[in-house]
This record gives structure tokens, C-alpha cells and sequence, in this order.
């Protein structure tokens, strides 16, 4: 008889972009599996424009099984609303909008004056869109390189019946095993992309070519420097009384409330030019442009634990 040589298939080696893609992927398809209400947050933010990509890619050719929630500040760069609605509108989303002018004009939420920062603010309107849904399970675009805070999250990070999160009451996830329990009126958020760093984002959104709001990329626009940061001249941000501006090119690396985020300055006009400029930068994004995190190491944690995302 014939012996029969038995020849073993040749094992497939991932880069590191696709590995990063299939544990992301495998973490969306395991909450969408053992949640009953789960929501994406989605900002037009290249992080949260990368989660719904990768959401789109778990399920395709079916649609995505879950709505996006945008917290909305009103204080809003137009390039990114306009982005927002625009995708909404191709994929044929279902979108929630928490606003924070909203509860604002029904004095849920004190500010001292109109174009003050409502990025803390984002924290009550989040979680009232988290109860009014009924969503158990809250998708969200943190990653490891961002803060110190967010480094000590796990991938389904628990949050009480307030919404409100216990560094020190974090559950193990050994070998990948993430547990979702959580009684009713209580919620899990999920950070399936806390393995990516800023680099990682922007080589794989590259890669895929996907579509970003032009603002990240470089273009002219007014700016003042207020304390190292390059504040764009508009409704929310007019110019500070004895201050002069000018017209520089500049992108933004995070886009958040226009009166707290800060440019850039910058020549890059692409995917590639970005990369290069993402390679080499020492200090995050959110330390680079973000006027409210930037001077607290303890900023988001203490944000964090009251709700924020």
C-alpha cells in the first residue's frame, strides 16, 4: 500500500497591522454577541472613524447590528459635523446625538458664560444618553498611548449604576477573556483599539484609505498662539482682546471642542506626510493640543472616574 505523506499547511504570518485588526475585530463581535444594547461613540475623530471601520469589516456584508452616539458640545469644528452627517447619511447609520446645549438650555448643566469649554461637560450628556438608550455596553475610541488614565483601563472596563469608574476595581482579563457581567442599569465600556497607538491609527487608516475630515490634514487657517497653543480664530474662539492672529498652515492631530483644541503647524498634506511627522513626535496628541488635559496628569483620571469616556 501506498504510504501518504501527510503535508502540513504553511502558517500564515500576520503583520502587525493585521493583528491589531483581528483582535479588534474579535473584541466587537464578542460584546455585539453577549450585550443586548450596545452603542459606538462616534465623533468623526480619526479613532472613532477607525472603530466604525473596523465594525463594518466584523459584520460585513450585513450592516452594522448597533447605533453611533455622538456627544455633541455645540462647539464643534463645521469640517467635523459636516463629516459626521455626511458618513451617517452613505452607510445609512443610525445615529444618537447627546447634546450638551441641550441640557445647558433645560439647566441640567451650569456654564459661567457661552464659549466656555464644554469638553467636562460632555460627561452629563453622555451618561444621560447612556440611560435615555438603554445601552448596556458603550463602544469607545481610548488607546493605551493617549494618558496615563487611559493606560489603566482594561478592554470592557466596568462602570456602576452612575456611570462612574474604579481604577482600583478593574477585572482581570487573562488570556483574552473579557467579562461582560453587569446588572441591570449598569453598563461596560469597551475600547477595542487600547493595543493601537497614533501611529498604528494613521498607517492603518492609510492602508485602508479611508475617508477622514480634511481638517486633519494640512490646510491655511487663522490662529492665535494662547500658551503654546495654536487656537483657530472663530464663532467659539473670537480673538483675545490685545492679541494678533495669522494665517498659518496647521492640522489637528485630535479634533474635540473648538475652544479647547488647539493646530498644529504642519505641511502635511497626506497620509504619508503624516506618518513621517506621527513618527517622530515625543508628546501625544492630547498633551500637544488639548488646553484641558494638558497641565493635570490627573485631569482625565479624575473625569474619567465621574463618567467620562
Amino acid at each position: 500500500m501506498e504510504e501518504v505523506t501527510k503535508v502540513r499547511p504553511a502558517a500564515v504570518e500576520l503583520s502587525d497591522l493585521d493583528t491589531l485588526e483581528a483582535e479588534s475585530i474579535h473584541i466587537i463581535r464578542e460584546v455585539v454577541a453577549e450585550f443586548e444594547h450596545p452603542v459606538m461613540l462616534f465623533s468623526g475623530g480619526k479613532d472613532s472613524v477607525l472603530m466604525l471601520h473596523l465594525a463594518r469589516k466584523a459584520f460585513a456584508p450585513a450592516p452594522v447590528p448597533f447605533p453611533i452616539m455622538h456627544v455633541d458640545t455645540g462647539h464643534n469644528f463645521p469640517e467635523v459635523i459636516e463629516f459626521r452627517d455626511r458618513t451617517v447619511a452613505e452607510l445609512g447609520l443610525r445615529i444618537e446625538v447627546a447634546s450638551v446645549q441641550e441640557l445647558i438650555d433645560a439647566g441640567q448643566i451650569k456654564v459661567a458664560h457661552e464659549l466656555e469649554s464644554r469638553n467636562r461637560h460632555q460627561t452629563v450628556a453622555l451618561l444621560e444618553g447612556i440611560q435615555n438608550g438603554g445601552f448596556d455596553a458603550v463602544f469607545g475610541g481610548g488607546r493605551r498611548d493617549e494618558d496615563k488614565a487611559r493606560a489603566k483601563e482594561r478592554v470592557l472596563s466596568f462602570r456602576d449604576k452612575f456611570g462612574q469608574w474604579d481604577p482600583k476595581n478593574q477585572r482581570p482579563e487573562l488570556w483574552r477573556l473579557y467579562n461582560g457581567r453587569h446588572r441591570k442599569g449598569e453598563h461596560i465600556r469597551v475600547f477595542p483599539i487600547s493595543d493601537w497607538t497614533e501611529l498604528d491609527v494613521w498607517r492603518y487608516l492609510a492602508r485602508e484609505q479611508v475617508d477622514l475630515p480634511q481638517i486633519y490634514f494640512a490646510h491655511e487657517r487663522e490662529v492665535v498662539e494662547v500658551e503654546g497653543l495654536l487656537m483657530a480664530v472663530n464663532e467659539f474662539f473670537p480673538l483675545p482682546e490685545g492679541s494678533d492672529s495669522e494665517r498659518r498652515m496647521v492640522r489637528y492631530r485630535t479634533v474635540g471642542d473648538a475652544t479647547a483644541t488647539g493646530a498644529v503647524a504642519s505641511e502635511a498634506s497626506d497620509y504619508e506626510d503624516v506618518i513621517a511627522e506621527t513618527a517622530i513626535s515625543r508628546i501625544t496628541e492630547r498633551g500637544a493640543t488639548r488646553g484641558d488635559d494638558r497641565f493635570s496628569e490627573a485631569a482625565m483620571e479624575d473625569r474619567k472616574k465621574e463618567g467620562y469616556f
